[in-house]
């Protein structure tokens, strides 16, 4: 059965990108969502891979409750017991990141972290990745290159970018055909000191390229671009939106290189599904930035409703070791993604980590030729069965599954979302 929206109010609305999913929710509870009809959805994205305490947990509805009874929005320079207690959780989670600005959006996020690089470093040039996606606003979108560049005009002065690593497409190889990140990683700094006016500020990079296509930087790759930007005299931000607050078995991933970068910032699952995010930086970027007169001031900053959100999750991930949980959900998730890649020749790689997969669809494995349409007829396979599913399609490359439940995802919700993959795809590849 094909599903689609009826609904004569949808006429109203303001199309901003990609198509609407063919179900209008009313109710969400834990990995599910529901419509009117009672048809319920597993939800594989975690919503904007966002929810990682699955929809409607009890502590955050009874913290958001009581926070909007209480204490819901004041004048940006005051200070809260919310944001106290936020500052606390998240300036104590890794030593030398003991600086926190409270905020709202993940685009808002990356504005304020460029604009705090900028000021510190003298700076105006800002590096990223070709496969990035930082948000829609400013500065972000200006370091945003996944999409969205065409036909807004010239992108903020000093802009530019590298590939990031694709193990499964691989740039650069060894004398073995595998990825030469090293090489890659040199080339792309060589291109950006040939295009450099001595104004270097900052690289900003995700530790997953999400709207990438789930490309995870390899082990060393981190502490390798750190090192190429201090010599340069830039700072390293790391963009950790959906990569943070335990989804990938850690509480951030940059941790798995052992490394502590220059400014790191939260979205999406620090909320967990509700409008939070955060900056985090050193006692001496901090310093520095105040000293020369940082501003960023928005009306929801330190707002003590956001801030009693992050610090409730922040509590339940360490307390519930939510971490842990998303490499134990992680290991069983991918081996059933394995197994299916075994059966169904569209199935042409599986990557990430812990609860942040990649799933790539090709024509085939041999020519690794890009089937996006067929990417997309899956997905909608998926919804019709029942399973709420993102496909990201880029040039180059084949339809790339975004797969993010909730870091409280049970086992058998993972098993029955392996299993409508699979049912879908034998559906639509006969």
């Amino acid at each position: 059965m094909a599903y689609e929206i009826n609904d004569p109010r949808l006429q109203y609305l303001t199309r901003y990108g990609g198509t609407w999913a063919p179900f209008v929710a009313t109710s969400a509870s834990g990995s599910f969502v529901e419509d009117a009809d009672g048809r319920k959805v597993l939800d594989f994205t975690s919503g904007q891979m966002s929810s990682i305490l699955g929809h409607g947990h009890p502590e955050i509805v009874e913290t958001v409750s009581a926070a909007v009874r209480d204490l819901d929005h004041l004048f940006s320079g005051m200070v809260s017991e919310p944001l106290l207690a936020a500052g606390e959780a998240l300036g104590t989670l890794v030593p030398g990141l003991d600086r926190v600005l409270l905020l709202t959006t993940g685009a808002e996020s990356n504005e304020a972290a460029i604009r705090m690089a900028k000021l510190v470093t003298g700076g105006w040039e800002v590096a990223g990745f070709a496969q990035s996606w930082h948000g829609m606003t400013g500065a972000a979108a200006g370091a945003t290159y996944s999409a969205g560049r065409r036909g807004y005009g010239p992108a903020p002065v000093g802009s530019a970018a590298i590939f990031a690593p694709n193990a499964y497409r691989p740039r650069f190889t060894d004398a073995d055909g595998n990825l030469d990140w090293q090489t890659e990683l040199a080339d792309g700094f060589d291109l950006l000191d040939r295009q450099t006016a001595d104004g270097r500020a900052a690289f900003i990079a995700e530790p997953i390229l999400s709207s990438g296509g789930i490309l995870e930087l390899p082990d060393g790759y981190l502490a390798a671009l750190r090192a190429a930007c201090h010599r340069r005299g830039m700072l390293l931000i790391i963009d950790e939106a959906q990569t943070g607050v335990g989804r990938t078995g850690s509480m951030f991933a940059f941790q798995r290189d052992d490394i502590v970068p220059d400014i790191v910032t939260l979205s999406k699952t620090l909320g967990a599904g509700l409008p939070v995010a955060a900056v985090l930086t050193t006692a001496e970027i901090e310093e520095r930035a105040h000293e020369r007169g940082y501003l960023f001031y928005t009306t929801h900053v330190s707002d003590p409703l956001a801030a009693s959100v992050a610090a409730k999750v922040i509590e339940i991930v360490v307390r519930d070791r939510l971490a842990d949980r998303a490499t134990a959900a992680g290991a069983r998730l991918r081996s059933a993604l394995a197994e299916l890649q075994t059966r169904h020749e569209c199935i042409g790689d599986i990557r990430g980590r812990g609860l942040l997969l990649g799933m790539e669809i090709v024509a085939d494995r041999e020519s690794k030729q890009p089937a996006p349409e067929v990417g997309d007829a899956i997905t909608r396979r998926c919804m019709e069965l029942g399973l709420s599913m993102n496909v990201v399609s880029l040039p180059g490359a084949g339809g790339v599954f975004r797969i993010a439940p909730p870091l409280t995802v049970s086992d058998a919700e993972i098993d029955l979302g392996a299993e409508i993959i699979d049912r879908a795809i034998a559906d639509v590849t006969g």
